[in-house]
């Protein structure tokens, strides 16, 4: 990009922030108008309920603030471009999606859009697809390059299907082709497509792998959520619950995500999660156990009951046959009172709770994964706590945005 032509982008800013909504808006109804096929790329659930259009416009202002120097974007790219490989996203898509961009620009700041501007933000959104497409190839390359990988879609079978709650089930999924399943990072995700009927679409979800790696299957742990077709959030859920049962058939997608456990390191590990966000601190979990790992390990979870509370057993199992592993269960409505059983305690995940932080080891690294307010609270108590920055990793479910 030219220097006249950062200038132009910068200057639209202050739109951005203001309008940067009602831009995003406009462009997702102009693209699904004039490409209908994408319905069965993005999340319609996403799409009904702001969190997409919110999630773009958030990108696009962090990319127009940091035109000078997009580096500072990498963390936020490098986790958008594992959700795009998880979608099978590829360089066409990007045609499509600039085209529709730039003409959204045009038709929503009307006279203010000069040709001028017009093509600095088509030159600035070219460079981002390039960078997002070159990325992305890099990531398709290694995942079908390791043995069992592959890339696009995959079709699975259900094995076996686990109520883990009265709310939580687990999907044992094995390669319906008879072949290996790629290994994956601690804390990755799956992409796991259906199709629905209420919608007459295919639509994709992402899903915790909550196992640890075996070479042999994939397990999704899922919540069951409340769906409709006015509001179609849970319905891929609902379907799994519902319909999907032993013996069905799923598409995935090869393991992706940047949250991940780092194996290499030997300090001790803090794994805190609030309801279904256990998932892949359970890979995790299952990961240090099964590879023999010296490291401290802490369990801290919360539930609203012992009745939703998924895996409740088999991680009391583990922390009672392993010295390393202790556990610290909260929940909102226990079922007996609180101080009754050691390592339960009343009330929302309180780290300060654990006699005001001393019961976590010294130098952890902390993994985190529920939902925002429940991650952004942790955080803030570690931080706190004096828990460096970079010791503190997280997940939030949900559209992956460049803001940092």
């Amino acid at each position: 990009m030219t220097p006249d032509q950062k200038a132009l982008v910068t200057a639209t800013v202050s739109t951005l922030r203001e309008h940067g909504v009602a831009l995003t808006t406009h462009f997702y109804r102009r693209m699904f108008e004039h490409n209908p096929e994408l319905k069965n790329v993005f999340n319609m659930g996403n799409q009904q309920n702001g969190k997409q259009q919110m999630a773009l416009a958030m990108a696009v202002l962090a990319y127009a603030e940091n035109i000078e120097d997009p580096s500072v974007l990498v963390p936020a790219v490098t986790k958008i471009g594992h959700k795009h490989v998880s979608l099978d996203i590829r360089p066409e898509h990007y045609a499509i999606v600039g085209r529709h961009l730039i003409a959204s620009i045009g038709e929503v700041l009307g006279e203010a859009a000069t040709p001028e501007l017009l093509d600095a933000w088509a030159t600035a959104y070219n460079e981002l697809a390039g960078l997002m497409s070159s990325l992305e190839s890099g990531l398709y390359q290694k995942a079908a390059n390791q043995e069992g990988g592959w890339t696009g879609w995959r079709p699975f079978t259900v094995k076996r299907k686990v109520a883990e709650s009265d709310e939580i089930t687990s999907f044992y999924l094995y390669p319906t082709d008879g072949g290996q399943v790629a290994d994956f990072q601690p804390g990755q995700y799956v992409s796991l497509k259906l199709f629905l009927p209420e919608l007459n679409l295919f639509q994709p979800r992402q899903y915790s792998l909550s196992s640890a790696p075996n070479g042999e299957y994939y397990r999704i742990s899922v919540k069951k959520e409340a769906g409709n077709p006015q509001h179609p959030n849970g319905m891929i859920s609902n379907r799994l619950h519902d319909f999907v049962e032993e013996g069905g058939i799923v598409e995935l997608a090869a393991p992706a995500g940047d949250f991940m456990l780092d194996t290499a390191k030997p300090t001790p590990v803090v794994l805190v999660s609030g309801g279904v966000g256990q998932t892949p601190l359970l890979s995790m979990l299952e990961h240090l156990i099964s590879t023999n790992s010296p490291r401290e390990v802490v369990w801290v979870h919360g539930s609203r009951t012992p009745q939703v509370h998924a895996f409740r057993e088999p991680v009391a199992e583990l922390a009672a046959r392993h010295e390393q592993v202790q556990q610290h269960i909260f929940y909102d409505k226990p079922a007996a009172s609180p101080g009754q059983e050691q390592g339960h305690y009343q009330g929302i995940v309180d780290l300060n709770t654990l006699n005001g932080g001393t019961l976590l080891p010294a130098g952890a690294d902390y993994y985190i994964c529920g939902p925002a307010p429940f991650i952004r609270k942790q955080v803030q108590d570690l931080a706190a706590l004096g828990v460096p920055r970079e010791a503190i990793h997280f997940e939030e479910f949900g559209p992956a945005t460049l803001s940092v």
